[in-house]
């Protein structure tokens, strides 16, 4: 069962799900051998041997475990996958006062916040406040942004800062938004609503490429410096992070109605969509500018090391995901546009060049992602996060083939 069916929405779907079934039941088996250790052993990659790697829940991704069961689930209806999905997700309560770094969104809300939505458990509801309410802290009102790590030393060699913010922070702020509405509590909305309008600003570029990284002051609103730390050169277009740019602007409209932010979502998604690196699959090379005159990347960086130019299908699958939202929410030429280009993505993500055959790839469903380059970690291996957005995508193709609404009023 390696090629997927595009006969119809609903037999790619089905296919594409039948096989995560499969691929997540063998990585359970071999995550739970691994869970004995402390803090947890949450899928993440694998190794050089293709051997699954492991994270504890405090890094940024454990949620997206979980995350991938819950999806399976809400296609399925299989009680063995909700039982393993409470399991996983219950796991991580701890966190819910995590305070060390801004990903309590991908943590928390990948996790406990499908498993809200789909049992309205209402202890679920408080943990995801009490998550915002721990996320809300690293927002310092003189800058007006949420800090994303402690600090970040530049490729350069030269810099230190101390107040970074990254594109990818914007995925975050839906769980500021949850809170907001289910809590009638505005200060998690005005968080999320100050920092979106401060990287609207200072994060996208007139092309609406976007930088990574926007360093600030940390007594003011003053930007100090854009720089990269996971694309290629400060000046280009790291793919990952104008899919998160893409998808997180998209969101933010979703529960704003804020025009100008639709207007930026729209012009992000245009340049990647329309960038003349793209390649023919719609599978995204992980940066959109490497090697090319102009772009140079910091002496510390591995970035030229690496001349193999490496696709990143978690980029892709990110992306096609956010289209399938942005669709809705624009006229009807650039929704079938988005439409299109999203369906023809997932696709490719389900041919065989970039999904796995069953009992490889440490039982992850798609291949080919990149983590950091410039860090010379995770290149071209699977990342859990890449299959959580291709599953989501799926489900999403599925409603929109059925003419069902992707979100509760």
């Amino acid at each position: 069962m390696q090629s997927a069916s595009k006969d119809t929405p609903d037999r790619f779907v089905e296919d594409n799900m039948t096989y995560a079934r499969q691929m997540l039941g063998m990585q359970l088996k071999v995550a739970d051998l691994q869970f004995a250790a402390p803090k947890g052993a949450y899928p993440r990659t694998t190794d050089k041997n293709g051997k699954l790697v492991t994270t504890s829940m405090y890094d940024w991704t454990p949620g997206f475990f979980p995350g991938n069961l819950w999806y399976a689930y809400e296609y399925s209806k299989d009680e063995t996958l909700k039982k393993e999905a409470l399991r996983w997700t219950e796991k991580m309560e701890p966190l819910k006062t995590f305070t060390e770094h801004h990903d309590l969104g991908f943590m928390m809300y990948c996790s406990y916040g499908n498993a809200y939505r789909l049992t309205h458990n209402p202890a679920y509801k408080e943990i995801l406040v009490q998550s915002a309410r721990s996320l809300a802290t690293r927002f310092d009102p003189r800058v007006g942004s949420i800090k994303s790590w402690n600090r970040f030393v530049s490729w350069h060699g030269n810099k230190t800062y101390y107040y970074p913010v990254i594109v990818d922070n914007l995925m975050n702020l839906e769980l500021l938004f949850f809170a907001s509405e289910v809590s009638g509590d505005t200060t998690y909305r005005h968080v999320a609503v100050t920092h979106a309008r401060n990287a609207m600003k200072n994060q996208v570029r007139p092309d609406y490429s976007t930088y990574h990284v926007v360093c600030y002051d940390p007594a003011s609103p003053a930007v100090v410096g854009r720089e990269t730390a996971q694309g290629y050169a400060d000046n280009s277009t790291w793919a990952r992070g104008q899919a998160w740019a893409i998808y997180g602007f998209t969101m933010i409209y979703r529960f704003t109605k804020d025009p100008q932010f639709l207007k930026t979502a729209a012009g992000l998604a245009d340049f990647y969509i329309n960038h003349k690196n793209l390649p023919a699959d719609k599978i995204p090379y992980w940066d959109f500018n490497i090697d090319q005159p102009g772009y140079t990347p910091g002496i510390k960086s591995n970035a030229p090391n690496v001349k193999t130019p490496y696709r990143d299908a978690s980029a892709a699958a990110i992306t096609a995901s956010a289209l399938l939202e942005l669709s809705g929410y624009v006229d009807d030429r650039k929704a079938g546009s988005y439409k299109q280009f999203a369906i023809a993505t997932l696709q490719s993500l389900a041919g065989p060049e970039y999904r796995a055959k069953a009992h490889t790839n440490g039982n992850f469903i798609l291949k080919h992602s990149v983590g950091s380059i410039p860090h010379n970690n995770e290149i071209d291996v699977p990342l859990v996060y890449a299959d959580y957005y291709f599953l989501e995508a799926l489900l999403r193709y599925r409603k929109i083939a059925h003419n069902e609404k992707l979100f509760e009023e």
